[in-house]
Parts: C-alpha cells; structure tokens; sequence
C-alpha cells in the first residue's frame, strides 16, 4: 500500500512539472555571479507544496466507523433505572450479606459529591445489605447485582436524601446544600465483595 501511494504520488507530481526532469543531478549557472543550484533542488523547492499534500491524501487512510452498542436500561421496581457498565458473575448478595463497594456519586450536572476512592489509592466500602449504613438506593441497586458487577444507577430523590437533602448552615445564617433537596442523584458501583456474614 505504501509503496503503491509513493509511486502514486510521484506519477502526479511529474504530471504537474512535465518540463522538469525529476531525476537529473545536472548543475546549473543562474547567475553571472556564480551563484549554483541543482535542477533537483529547484525541482523540490517548486514541488514541496504539491508533495506534502499528495503524501498527506495518499497516507492517511479513512478512520473506521466504529458503531458502540448502546448499553441497555433497566428499571427496579423501586425507581431506580440503570445501565450495566461491566458483567458480574456468581449469585446475588442477599439481605444481611456483608458487602464491599466502591462508588462515585454525581449530582445530575456531573459534580463528584461523594466517592470512596481517590487519585492513588483504593478504597471500598463495608456494610451490610439492608442497613442505614448507605442510602435505600445503594442498598436496592446492591442486590440486583452480581460481584465483579459495575453500574451506573440514577436514583430517585426518595431513595437518596429526599426532601432534606445535605446541607449545612454558614456562617451568615444561609443554608448552603452539597445535595440539594429533591435531588435525583447518579452513582457508579462496583461490587467487589459479598460474604455471608459470622454466626
């Protein structure tokens, strides 16, 4: 293909400069004061722009059209929709298992609000399933998924931190809110563990 597109190329460029002769090393007088120049170099000077797009078309090959698969949606019963963005294998965690996450939640305008890992370093959390530990989203979207599974969930306000949301009071007296109330928040979960828990 390589080859093909050199030759290509300096076909079209002897077809632009007929009067030239592209392969001669004869030197040349151009001036009473002696001054030399092959007819390669002033071949090249006068092709230089016409090379450099010919090589440009004839090695740059169309980028394929790669046609991503839309993941699939699913919605729980609780509200919570969600997409698998990694398969998990082995059985369910049931309520009362001892579960390790990690996770990044997002408000809806991509802000990181919360997370359990950060640049370096890896971390997870511990809870059991059904607890207050997280919030009912967490725990609802943790047992429909398998460990080694990864998934982006969009979780209803009641299932987050509902009509309270996360706020404090500053300084001057005014609410300021990291979760606003009413927020519908997203979350990327990945269950690493899940065990049954001691007697």
């Amino acid at each position: 293909m390589k080859v093909f597109a050199v030759v290509v190329a300096i076909a079209l460029i002897a077809a632009l400069h007929p009067s030239t002769d592209a392969f001669s090393l004869e030197m040349k007088t151009l001036t009473s004061d002696n001054l030399m120049s092959s007819s390669r170099r002033s071949f090249f000077s006068s092709t230089a722009a016409s090379l450099g797009a010919l090589a440009s078309i004839a090695f740059v090959q169309p980028a394929e059209r790669v046609e991503a698969a839309s993941p699939t949606i699913y919605k729980l019963d609780s509200g919570i929709t969600y997409a698998t963005l990694k398969e998990g294998k082995g059985s369910y965690p049931q309520a009362g298992d001892i579960v390790a996450i990690e996770y990044t939640g997002y408000l809806t305008n991509g802000a990181i609000f919360d997370k359990t890992h950060s640049e370096g370093s890896q971390n997870a959390l511990l809870f059991k399933l059904g607890s207050t530990a997280v919030i009912p989203g967490i725990n609802d979207m943790v047992a429909e998924m398998k460990v080694g599974q990864k998934v982006q969930a969009i979780i209803p306000a009641e299932l987050a931190f509902g009509d309270k949301g996360i706020c404090i009071e500053n300084k001057e007296g005014k609410e300021e809110c990291l979760v606003k109330p009413g927020s519908k928040l997203v979350y990327d979960i990945y269950l690493k563990k899940s065990s049954i828990p001691p007697p």
